[in-house]
């Protein structure tokens, strides 16, 4: 991540007192936290975490370098800043550790989560619903006008091009 990105920090996760600043990746449509980040979420050790990713990765659940990424993060050590290279995780790896911490913590993230989800789902599912109802009144609305335009003794060929253009703009 760059300089730019690390500017961006949006709060996306906070239980109670433990708000924890996560970077959004838009044009990858994910976020990334390091190990440090995770532990504070679930509420257990950084060792804890890394043993979980280990695991995931070990028995293929993720693919290590689809998931993570390095990057420069200026640090505070006593007096002096210091730049260290922090692996970040992105959302597939947050959640698989999430799903096998076993913390209070991370219990509540698992609610969160699937909270989330099925709300995601659901209004996902409603909208496209909707959408293809309402597509679905234009395309019988637009039948309607190419039937009779079918059966119009003044129909040539360049006009029956523009009734199948017509219909192939609809079925896209």
């Amino acid at each position: 991540m760059n300089e730019a990105e690390t500017q961006n920090a949006i709060v996306i996760y906070q239980d109670s007192d433990k708000p924890v600043e996560v970077w959004l990746d838009p044009q990858r449509e994910t976020v990334w936290l390091s190990q440090r980040q995770m532990a504070e979420i679930f509420d257990t050790s950084t060792d804890n975490i890394g043993l979980h990713l280990k695991n995931i990765y070990n028995i293929g659940e993720l693919e290590e370098s689809a998931t993570t990424e390095e990057s420069s993060v200026v640090r505070k050590e006593g007096a002096r800043k210091v730049t260290r290279q922090i692996k970040h995780y992105n959302l597939d790896a947050i959640i698989s550790v999430g799903y096998r911490v076993n913390s209070r913590r991370a219990v509540q993230f698992r609610q969160w989560a699937t909270r989330v989800l099925r709300e995601h789902l659901i209004q996902g599912w409603t909208l496209n619903q909707r959408r293809f109802e309402e597509n679905a009144r234009e395309l019988e609305a637009a039948m309607a006008l190419v039937r009779k335009a079918a059966q119009s003794p003044e129909l040539d060929t360049e006009r029956g091009r523009g009734l199948v253009d017509i219909i192939a703009s609809y079925t896209h």
